[in-house]
């Protein structure tokens, strides 16, 4: 019976360590990125107001919006196409590549003016304080209003966002997309 037990137990122990994520190698990710690099360039500072920065980013955040827009739990036009055929061994290589940059920021106003229902999350700096939340900081004040609204409006469905969005008055988007666009970052590409 003991016999039984462990056999069981190792089998279940087995079979765990197959379920877990895989871990990311940052040189296969950042081949993997230049698929990404006409969006969000190489060190992840967006090229264009529609797309978000995504240096130095948690590899859990990355992971998760990733794997989202791969499978239909999230929707963009070009994320969904760019992600239909990542296997989740490139997704954890592109989240190490991106996560292992380096983010500064430079402050531009008085943190205490910061948006009191974000700072929790999100910083007064727009840093992450948790890693399922992204970095504002420096984020296009367009990207983060369009997130926001759709946060409100159930088109970008979050359990987190959703009511905290759904607070807000468009003159209040317009505010903390304001807030954190004026914070300035650099993002140094980490090889």
């Amino acid at each position: 019976m003991r016999g039984m037990l462990s056999l069981a137990l190792g089998g279940l122990l087995l079979a765990g360590g197959a379920l877990a994520d895989p871990v990311g190698n940052r040189a296969d990710g950042r081949k993997l990125a230049g698929q990404c690099r006409t969006c969000h360039g190489l060190d992840g500072k967006s090229q264009m107001p529609v797309a978000p920065n995504i240096g130095g980013e948690s590899e859990t955040y990355i992971r998760a919006q990733l794997t989202a827009f791969r499978d239909g739990r999230r929707v963009n036009e070009m994320m969904t196409i760019v992600t239909r055929n990542l296997n989740d061994q490139q997704i954890a290589d592109l989240a190490a590549w991106y996560a292992g940059h380096r983010i500064t920021v430079t402050m531009t106003a008085d943190p205490t003016g910061a948006p009191e229902q974000c700072v929790t999350c999100h910083g007064a700096d727009g840093i992450r304080l948790i890693d399922e939340a992204p970095n504002l900081a420096g984020e296009n004040n367009i990207y983060i209003d369009t997130q926001l609204k759709a946060f409100r409006s159930g088109s970008r469905p979050s359990e987190i966002m959703a009511p905290v969005a759904a607070e807000l008055t468009d003159a209040q988007i317009r505010a903390v997309a304001d807030w954190y666009g004026a914070t300035q970052i650099a993002i140094e590409t980490v090889e």
